[in-house]
């Protein structure tokens, strides 16, 4: 990787570059490419590289372009640079094969990637040289790839502190459409029952639909790239997930007229379904990629002020206690977080007795 060119200048083709550039050890060269001015000026600026004038040749172009597009861009890379790999960071990968295939590029020479890391925020100027570090990195091999070339696009992933996944593009393409593309779905659906609500409905919405909402605020027009692209593993999850509402549906109607007929097995039909969500749930990867854990939870109230986490993180930090994973709800009406704070089971009282020692309180 001594020469390497992004074409696309947005959030992850930046960010590649800003990692690729900023490598203490080894830093790359970087030749940056995008068909708007302004973008490409700006990812300059940014430190991000150099404008690709044309007089380097890369080892390794990185496609980093919208999903509608992605597939030609490959091509014409391909084409434009016949000694180097070619990679992209698009979030569909079936589609981009396809489309290389037909047109007769050079198979050997295209490998597919798709790092799992965004932001709710879009362009250069919200891109990190670190956005990599700990996230999987999905490369799609196929048989028909150079070994050394697949190499070299598992060596960028690495570089950039990301942690390889080898996948088919079609495992892909249905993976993510469980894991990534249908919660986008789900979490705008939920966000937008909101728009018509009561204000006061909306007033006392708690951390529970912030968390199912937060994904919400995506780019319409990106994703709609997206879902486009992968609309038929979408789809048949969505499906799947209809058919659980409309039992979920028949159960809420069935309870609702017991007055008149009573709603036998439709509280077991409820109580199964959230059941199978904790099952879903506890399959998540814990820390690090672990198994998950369970931890125990203690909630302590702070005042909404400048330096009030940090007092209560060194307090905890004076009692040897490891902070596990955290949350911060803000108390409606209040000038009050509530912060809760997961630990080890053997850690939490501890936790609970250094925390009021230093006078916080612990909410039950």
């Amino acid at each position: 990787m001594n020469t390497v060119r992004v074409v696309g200048t947005g959030l992850l083709g930046t960010s590649v570059a800003l990692g690729l550039t900023s490598r203490a050890a080894s830093p790359t060269r970087v030749l940056l490419s995008d068909p708007s001015p302004t973008a490409l000026a700006l990812a300059r600026d940014l430190g991000a590289g150099e404008i690709d004038d044309g007089t380097t040749e890369a080892d390794l172009v990185v496609v980093a372009c919208p999903p509608d597009v992605t597939g030609q861009v490959v091509l014409a890379e391909l084409a434009a640079h016949p000694a180097a790999t070619v990679t992209d960071v698009a979030s569909v990968k079936a589609g981009v094969l396809d489309a290389v295939l037909a047109a007769g590029g050079d198979a050997a020479r295209y490998v597919g990637g798709h790092p799992m890391a965004g932001r709710e925020r879009s362009g250069a100027v919200a891109a990190r040289g670190d956005l990599f570090l700990g996230r999987p990195w999905v490369i799609c091999a196929t048989p028909k790839n150079d070994p050394a070339r697949l190499d070299a696009v598992v060596a960028m992933a690495l570089a950039l502190g990301a942690s390889v996944v080898t996948m088919s593009p079609a495992d892909h393409d249905q993976a993510v459409a469980l894991v990534s593309h249908t919660p986008q779905v789900v979490a705008s659906l939920v966000a937008a029952r909101l728009q018509g609500a009561p204000e006061d409905a909306v007033t006392i919405a708690g951390q529970g639909l912030r968390d199912v909402t937060r994904i919400a605020g995506s780019d319409p027009t990106l994703w709609a790239q997206i879902l486009s692209a992968n609309a038929a593993p979408v789809a048949a999850v969505l499906r799947a997930i209809r058919d659980d509402l409309d039992g979920a549906l028949a159960a809420l109607d069935a309870l609702a007229a017991e007055r008149d007929v009573p709603a036998h097995g439709a509280r077991g039909d409820l109580a199964r379904l959230v059941a199978a969500g904790n099952l879903g749930r506890e399959r998540l990867p814990g820390k690090h990629g672990a198994r998950p854990t369970a931890f125990a939870s203690v909630t302590v109230a702070i005042p909404d002020e400048p330096g009030a986490l940090a007092r209560v993180f060194a307090d905890i930090g004076q009692a040897g206690v490891n902070i596990e994973e955290l949350s911060l709800e803000h108390a409606p009406g209040r000038a009050v977080g509530l912060v809760e704070l997961s630990v080890l089971p053997a850690a939490r009282e501890r936790l609970e007795r250094a925390l009021a020692e230093h006078g916080w309180q612990v909410v039950g």
